[in-house]
C-alpha cells in the first residue's frame, strides 16, 4: 500500500480526520505497517500501553476476562482505531485485542499519538468525546448488570 493509500485511510479515522494533512503525512510515514492473521493477539488485557492501531482491512474482538473466561464486548472494523484508550491515559490495557480476520495495521507508537493530540486541539477534543461515550456504555452495562445480580 502507498503512503497516499494509508493516508486515505487515515482520514477516514474520526480521531484522526481532523488533523491536518501534512500531519497526517507524517503519521502514516512514522507508523509500522502490521499484519495479523485470525486468533494472533495485537495487545492483552493488563499488558503496558505502547501503541495503537488504525485498521486498514479486517476486524478486530475486543474482550475482557471474566471468571467464566473471555468475554466479548466490541467488534471494531476497518477505518477506526484499538488501544488508543490506554496510550492516551498513559494505563495498562483494560481489554485484549484479538484479530478475528486477516488485519492490515498501522501502529502508532504512544509518543506519536500523544504529540499529535497535543498539537491538534480538535483530534484531542474528538478523542474526548469518544471515550465519554464508552464511559457511558461501560457505566450503563455495569449498572444493569448489578441491577440483574
Amino acid at each position: 500500500m502507498s503512503l497516499d493509500s494509508e493516508v486515505a485511510v487515515i482520514r477516514q479515522v474520526p480521531i484522526l480526520s481532523a488533523i491536518n494533512p501534512a500531519q497526517q503525512k507524517l503519521l502514516c510515514f512514522s507508523s509500522e505497517r502490521l499484519t495479523f492473521e485470525p486468533g494472533e493477539v495485537l495487545f492483552r488485557e493488563g499488558e503496558a500501553a505502547d501503541a495503537a492501531y488504525v485498521l486498514i482491512e479486517g476486524a478486530v474482538e475486543i474482550t475482557i476476562a471474566t471468571r467464566d473466561g473471555p468475554r466479548l464486548v466490541n467488534t471494531v472494523e476497518r477505518n477506526d482505531m484499538v488501544g488508543e484508550t490506554a496510550i492516551y491515559g498513559d494505563v495498562p490495557r483494560t481489554a485484549t485485542a484479538t484479530a478475528k480476520t486477516h488485519l492490515e495495521t498501522l501502529r502508532i507508537s504512544q509518543d506519536m499519538f500523544c504529540e499529535l493530540m497535543r498539537d491538534n486541539a480538535q483530534a484531542a477534543l474528538h478523542l474526548n468525546r469518544i471515550l465519554a461515550r464508552r464511559l457511558a456504555n461501560t457505566t450503563a452495562l455495569l449498572s444493569a448488570t448489578l441491577r440483574a445480580a
